[in-house]
Formats: structure tokens, sequence, C-alpha cells
């Protein structure tokens, strides 16, 4: 495909006024309007002509990717043409912030970084890349089918980074002992010291010995762990550009490999209006990959979450006490009266935890400053959403769920300590 260049249509228009002045002065001299645009032409085809032939584009990127995480997309041809430019197709997963076409700066490579706002299969289907003659006034264009896919996975950036310093930071001080089976299990009787767990006290030996004395427990190990993640549609709200449901399962990822680490039993569950992805109860390092390849496949959801189907549904399946980690989003009071009400059926037999994460838009709205109507108003109904969130978490703990609130940046950090305070503390 062959069309004029910016210069060209510019040179072109500029003889207009020229040739218009000509023929007001000299009516005979009309004439040299179209012999501009002739001329032009004439130029645009030599140049179309003289043009280099067409490069051979290359495309390469990562095969995989975790979302929210940058992908850079390296174009080079294979021999320098000056001003070659290049226009990607992508799909809607990968974001780029710069949407002009590519340049070739140095004619022969340049990269273009793009941003994955979603899980599952995208890339480059085609590129369009042209190329101009020596005088610029024609571009030759091609259409090129580049079919390059990108799996976009769940980010497990933070288990690589972070993974290894919470384990580490867990396992310091911690005194070299031998595993004696499952479960907890009197280990010796030793003086009680400030901090330990009043309910450790033996009273009957204390008062024998006539010293405070307190059980040593064996730390339980081969706990069941269930991380039950809401894919409904508040989930799929974006979160400094990435779904809320990709936040949590990165979260739930860490903790998970963390849990497993520490050679407890771990199982992923998801749900929206009904259950949609459940995995048994798995052990050991090793099964780290399959529950990332599991939470791969929780979809997006533009349905309304049902609490009292997905956690009757969860809680059928738990056969032994656990440890329910659930990932969701307050809304409203009605939708989370329901949630309230599936949760404490949990309560009697495991321990819940609730992860919510920080709100920041709306505290940035009801901090704004008043300059307008439409800002107050945006603020005071901000303030009210936040106000009637604080009161679903301060109900949810008098009923002795515990509650995370944190930045999604902090909240995979935050759900390990809380893990670790768990265990140390013999809840589990």
């Amino acid at each position: 495909m062959i069309y004029p260049t910016r210069r060209a249509v510019l040179a072109t228009a500029s003889g207009a006024p020229v040739a218009l002045l000509l023929s007001v002065a000299v009516p005979s001299a009309w004439v040299a309007a179209p012999l501009w645009v002739a001329v032009v032409l004439a130029l645009v085809a030599i140049d179309a002509v003289r043009a280099p032939a067409p490069p051979v584009l290359h495309v390469t990127a990562a095969g995989a990717v975790g979302v929210g995480a940058p992908v850079s997309v390296t174009l080079a041809l294979d021999r320098a043409t000056p001003g070659a430019e290049v226009a990607l197709e992508t799909g809607p997963k990968l974001v780029a912030a710069d949407v002009r076409p590519i340049v070739f700066d140095d004619g022969l490579a340049t990269t273009r970084i793009y941003r994955t706002i979603r899980r599952g299969t995208d890339g480059v289907s085609r590129a369009w890349l042209r190329w101009s003659g020596p005088m610029g006034l024609a571009w030759q264009q091609r259409t090129l089918a580049i079919d390059h896919r990108i799996v976009i996975t769940p980010d497990i950036r933070p288990v690589r980074d972070e993974g290894a310093l919470l384990l580490r930071s867990a396992q310091a001080g911690q005194l070299a002992r031998i595993d004696r089976g499952e479960g907890s299990e009197f280990e010796a009787l030793t003086e009680w010291r400030s901090g330990m767990d009043r309910r450790a006290i033996d009273w009957k030996q204390s008062a024998r010995h006539h010293v405070l004395l307190a059980k040593d427990m064996h730390v339980e190990r081969n706990n069941q762990i269930v991380f039950a993640v809401d894919a409904g549609r508040a989930m799929a709200d974006p979160v400094d550009g990435v779904p809320r449901v990709d936040r949590a399962v990165t979260a739930a990822l860490l903790a998970a490999y963390v849990a497993l680490k520490l050679g407890d039993r771990v199982s992923l569950f998801g749900f929206d209006a009904r259950p949609r992805i459940a995995s048994g109860a798995v052990t050991g390092v090793r099964a780290f990959p399959a529950l990332q390849r599991l939470a791969g496949d929780l979809d997006y959801s533009t349905a309304e979450t049902n609490h009292t189907l997905g956690l009757s549904t969860l809680a059928a399946g738990l056969s032994r006490r656990a440890l329910v980690v659930l990932f969701t989003e307050i809304t409203d009071q009605t939708g989370a009266e329901l949630m309230i009400q599936a949760v404490d059926h949990l309560l009697a037999s495991h321990l819940v935890l609730f992860v919510l994460i920080d709100d920041a838009e709306l505290d940035a709205l009801a901090a704004a400053a008043p300059v307008d109507v439409d800002a107050v108003s945006r603020a005071v109904t901000a303030a009210a959403l936040l106000r009637e969130r604080r009161l679903v978490m301060t109900r949810l703990r008098h009923l002795g769920i515990h509650v995370i609130e944190a930045r999604h940046d902090r909240i995979g950090p935050a759900l390990v300590r809380a893990y670790l305070d768990f265990k140390r503390r013999n809840l589990l």
C-alpha cells in the first residue's frame, strides 16, 4: 500500500494560496494550480519508486508474565530503514502508556513496554510496518501477521521476592526439635514467662511445685489452610490498575507458599454466584505450581457474589478444623448482613480470617477538598461508604472473626504475619 506522507500533503496545500493569488493577478495563469498538484504527485510517485525494499520485522516478547507486571516487546529490522515506523495490534489485556507509532531511532531495533491488566491469554496479533522514500513524500505500508501469544498468569513475584524473606523471619530463633507426628502435643513443663499464652498455664502442677508452670506444646503441623477467593462483580474493580481478585490471588499464593514450606496443608476455593474452582488439600512445595495453575483458571465475573452458597459448599467439604481465609469486598449493608450470616456457620468449627484490600480511592474522595458541589457530594457519599465498611468490620471482630485490611501491595505480607501469629499462638 502506497500513500502520501504528511510532508506531501503540506506541500500540496502550500501551493494553493500562491496559485490563487497568481490566478487573481493573471487570470490566464489559472493552470498553475493543477500543474503544482501534478508536480507534487509526480514527486510522490518517484519517491515511492525509489523507496528501499521492504525490511523483515522480527517481534519477540516473553511467553508468560504475571498480571500487573510490565512486558517488553522488542521489534527488530533485518536492515537499517530510515524513517521506519510500526504500529502493533494487541488485545485488551495489554495496555501501552504510549499509543503513538513505534519509531526505529537507530534504524535497527526498538522496544515498547506494555502493562498486563488482566489474567488470560493475549499477545501481538498484527503489525503495520511503514517506511518512506528518500524524499519523505510517500509511505509504503505492509500488514504483517504476528500471532505472538503471551500467557498472563497470577503474579508470583511477591512469592519469589518476599516469600523467602518472610520464611527466614518466621524461622529466626526457632530451636531444633524432633517432629513427632501430626497435631499439637505436650512437650514439657516450663516456668511461665511474660508473653506466654495464659491458657498454657498448668494450675495443678503450679500449685504442687509452688511456682507458675506452663505446658510447652510441640508446634502444630499439618494444619489445614483454605484460601477462599470471592470472584464476584465487586472484586473485578481495579486497584491501581489491577482487579481486586488478582490482588487477592497474589496474596493467597504468597501465604500458600509459606504454609506449604512450614508443613501445612493448603487448598484453594473460588466462587462468585456459585462455586467456580476447588482444590483438594495439598502438601509440600512441589504442589505450589498446581495451585498457581488452578488460580489462573479463576475467571472474572459480573455476577453478584452468593456468600451463602459459596461458604456452605466450602464448609461441606471440610472434614477437620481449618483456617478459612476469605478474600472479599464489602459494598453495602444488605450484602454484608448476608455475608455475616453465612460466615457465622463456619465459626463453630473453624478459624475465620477476613482479608480486605484498603479502598484508597474512597479514602481520597472522602478527603478531597470541597471545591464545588459535586466534590462535596462525592466526599459525603464516600464517607458514608467508609463508615458502613468500618461498621461491618467491627461486627465481624465482635463475632470472633479476625480481620485484616491493608494496602494492595502489603496485603500478602500482612496475611503471612497473621498466619504465623496464629501458628505461634496455637490457634490453628
